[in-house]
């Protein structure tokens, strides 16, 4: 009698022990390096999901993205808050699912073609595909602009305003840019105009987009919605949505335009 009571202490105790280390394990939710001007931000959003859940939430700004896809690939819990390119490449590989996304007005956007006031876009496209720039591993550069020159697009650079600097000085005919960034630093570039290319600047590549990689368990992707969608405010977001996979079907037929897989892609 004194031996089965024990043993049923015993076990109280460890599932007692274990749901507090379960509740107080953290789970690295994943930036890009884009974000280490934003610190603060991705600081608070963290915060605010983890009073929320209930959870340890830890925010890890990435020094690459391959960092992000080796810590999913890796099937330990993470989290990821990241645009279109790299969740195609999270859905196309398998490692992980969308939960919500920032809704804003600007949750989807295209890649758009800036080249010199007074050339011909189409004449670039068709006769100088290679000399296209584009900012590495975005579905608003390095996806529109491959799938815009059937995959020989070749001057990759590291951001939107370094796509248009390369433009600039005529280091690109032309570059292709995410289309709100364009519409918010026009006005840097007056040299350059806008062209819309056909098929691709399309305003459908999700952005914004919390995932979850398939180390986390269902109960604990359920309080992240939840805690997410309380925390609208903190995204800088009108709501909170659902996220909607087929939503990447774009972005994906982008890469696949382009000559771009995603199952092999590396930065």
């Amino acid at each position: 009698m004194k031996n089965t009571i024990f043993r049923t202490l015993v076990l109280l105790l460890a599932t007692v022990f274990s749901g507090v280390t379960l509740a107080t394990e953290a789970i690295d939710l994943w930036f890009s390096p884009g974000w280490k001007a934003k610190a603060t931000k991705a600081k608070v959003i963290t915060t605010e999901l983890s009073s929320k859940s209930g959870l340890l939430i830890r925010p890890r700004i990435a020094s690459s993205y391959p960092q992000i896809l080796d810590t999913f690939s890796s099937g330990k819990p993470a989290l990821v808050y990241v645009g279109s390119f790299v969740q195609a490449i999270i859905r196309a590989r398998g490692l992980g699912e969308g939960l919500v996304q920032a809704a804003s007005g600007k949750e989807f956007y295209s890649g758009v073609l800036v080249y010199p006031k007074g050339a011909d876009p189409v004449a670039i496209l068709s006769g100088s595909p290679s000399k296209v720039a584009y900012a590495v591993g975005a579905s608003s550069g390095e996806s529109s602009a491959k799938a815009a020159t059937d995959g020989q697009a070749a001057i990759p650079t590291k951001n939107h305003g370094a796509t248009c600097g390369a433009v600039k000085v005529g280091k690109a005919q032309a570059g292709v840019v995410k289309n709100w960034w364009w519409a918010g630093n026009s006005r840097r570039f007056p040299e350059l105009a806008m062209y819309e290319v056909p098929g691709v600047s399309e305003t459908k590549n999700p952005d914004n987009v919390l995932s979850a990689s398939k180390g986390v368990s269902a109960d604990v992707k359920a309080k992240i919605i939840d805690a997410a969608k309380a925390s609208k405010d903190v995204f800088g977001a009108t709501e909170m949505v659902d996220f909607d996979p087929t939503t990447l079907d774009f972005s994906l037929a982008l890469m696949a335009k382009g000559k771009i897989d995603p199952n092999t892609y590396s930065w």
